[in-house]
């Protein structure tokens, strides 16, 4: 089969593409983790707030990831970064601004009110609380929101192939360039098992840190 001797024969090239791909799209969601996390937690303390916050971060959602590279090119040309992976992830960490910041802020706000109840009864402080039991039994949906990020980050990183970022999108790119058939079902396919094997190691992680109170309730819910 074509695609299999692609892949055989260009198989330097896959590994080297596959890894630039998974720093790219680490570094980004990590990045967006620093941002976002923090922001979630501040905004749980004004529901005011919470709502302009949300509603920006739903608005970047909106834009294309073609139309915000566009958008960005001529202001980062002006330092010399209008191309390559700069804008890139720029744009990747502004994507996952949304689900990280959501998943954060839904995470804390379903804390059981008892619970923090019961942090304030011995006596526990704001930040204490937040460390101690608000944070803790919020990490399984913050991570839900990283998976949420990552996995989506993946497919735009593609995209950013077109702008110089480099990955696996330049075999989509220079495959539909060159009407080779064979390097864009390559390119597709590597994107799309990248994507899958993200999701369930992020998806194995979300599982290993719910609190066992949680995945007890959750059966019994059932």
């Amino acid at each position: 089969m074509k695609l299999i001797d692609f892949i055989l024969n260009n198989s330097d090239q896959c590994l080297f593409l596959t890894w630039e791909h998974i720093r790219i799209v680490a570094f980004a969601v990590f990045l967006a983790t620093i941002i976002a996390v923090p922001l979630g937690i501040l905004i749980t303390r004004n529901e005011g707030i919470a709502k302009k916050v949300l509603n920006a971060a739903n608005i970047l959602m909106t834009i294309p990831s073609i139309a915000l590279f566009g958008l960005m090119l001529p202001v980062l040309a002006l330092i010399g970064h209008g191309l390559g992976k700069v804008p890139a992830v720029i744009a990747l960490v502004l994507y996952s601004q949304l689900p990280i910041i959501r998943n954060t802020y839904v995470g804390i706000k379903n804390v059981p009110p008892e619970l923090v109840e019961a942090g304030k009864g011995v006596g526990m402080s704001s930040l204490t609380r937040l460390k101690e039991v608000e944070i803790p039994l919020a990490v399984p949906v913050i991570i839900a929101g990283l998976r949420t990020a990552a996995v989506m980050n993946i497919g735009i990183t593609a995209i950013a192939a077109y702008i110089g970022a480099g990955g696996l999108g330049v075999f989509i790119q220079q495959g539909i360039a060159r009407a080779y058939d064979e390097m864009v079902m390559a390119g597709a396919i590597l994107v799309a098992l990248l994507a899958i094997f993200v999701d369930a190691g992020m998806a194995l992680i979300e599982r290993i840190l719910t609190p066992r109170g949680i995945k007890i309730g959750r059966k019994q819910g059932r």
